[in-house]
């Protein structure tokens, strides 16, 4: 049986560095928004004489639109490179002068999207989005203090799942962040629904986990807390491992296999769930014996070092 629980300051390092960079990059660089929150147009063509951006830019800036940025693509096909041009929003009407241009001075040329949305449906996409997550969170620790009422303080089984689900929200939103300037991906919509999945799926691995600690609580009563929990994240090891790695794999099919256009959406949950499968086993059941040992309160100086605490039954 493995020491999982006695290791914990490890894994509370690993966890750590894992999110550090992430947050760094947020701090310096930020998100890269998509125009789901930002508001504007996004056009995205193939063009066959394979201009440099500045030349595709300068097409619109010519036009009026002075607040233009040009991603280039990293492949060509044989229409063409690929050219992603984010403006201001613009109508239909607009688009297709600006393409016709466009296509007369680097031609011939591919429309493969077009997406407009205004900064008034753009700001409240973003603040839906984090009324979402919040909202998740929130329900998430009153129903599971409810739903363990049973063992003693039941609200820290709620609050110590939140924790897990926030850690691989954290953790994903930030190597977006540096995925973002590095390679220019965006948060959207999609952005966010892949965060939301990503924290089902983190709350269902903890609670397997929980449940197995609440059971064997009853079973063992006046074990210490620490080894009942230990015990009980061994018994769903296997159990966690396999459902993720199921997951994973397709996931990693569809990564490799799917359009471009879901890659970022599965890369987000591939990245979420083996986020989220670590926390559940790792993060979440040592954050519990850590809470219920006193340690936090130890180490802020409140209290002299406490006995182990040990299992009552309900």
């Amino acid at each position: 049986m493995f020491d999982i629980i006695g290791r914990r300051n490890i894994y509370f390092m690993i966890s750590g560095l894992m999110i550090l960079p992430g947050l760094i990059g947020l701090a310096i660089w930020g998100l890269n928004l998509g125009i789901d929150f930002t508001g504007g147009s996004l056009v995205e063509v193939r063009l066959g004489a394979n201009p440099a951006a500045a030349q595709v830019r300068s097409v619109f800036v010519d036009a009026g639109l002075t607040d233009v940025s040009v991603i280039t693509g990293s492949t060509t096909d044989a229409l063409g490179k690929t050219y992603l041009i984010r403006t201001k929003t613009i109508d239909a009407g607009a688009k297709s002068d600006l393409l016709a241009k466009l296509g007369s001075a680097y031609g011939p040329l591919t429309e493969d999207r077009f997406e407009s949305v205004g900064p008034v449906i753009g700001r409240e996409t973003a603040t839906n989005a984090f009324l979402a997550v919040l909202g998740a969170s929130v329900l998430i620790l009153f129903y599971l203090s409810y739903a363990f009422r049973q063992v003693p303080n039941p609200w820290r089984y709620g609050a110590c799942a939140v924790f897990a689900l926030l850690h691989d929200v954290v953790l994903v939103v930030g190597l977006w962040s540096i995925l973002g300037k590095l390679f220019g991906l965006e948060v959207d919509a999609l952005f966010v629904t892949a965060i939301l999945t990503v924290v089902g799926f983190s709350v269902h691995d903890t609670i397997v986990v929980f449940d197995r600690v609440r059971e064997n609580v009853s079973r063992f009563p006046g074990e210490l807390f620490e080894r009942v929990v230990n015990f009980s994240v061994n018994q769903t090891l296997d159990r966690s491992i396999n459902t993720s790695l199921t997951v994973i794999l397709t996931l990693t099919a569809l990564l490799l296999l799917g359009g471009a256009t879901i890659r970022g959406f599965v890369l987000v949950l591939l990245v979420g769930i083996v986020s989220g499968t670590y926390s559940s086993i790792f993060n979440a059941s040592c954050l519990l014996v850590v809470w219920e040992n006193g340690e936090f309160a130890r180490l802020l100086g409140r209290l002299s070092p406490a006995k182990p605490v040990v299992a009552t039954s309900p």
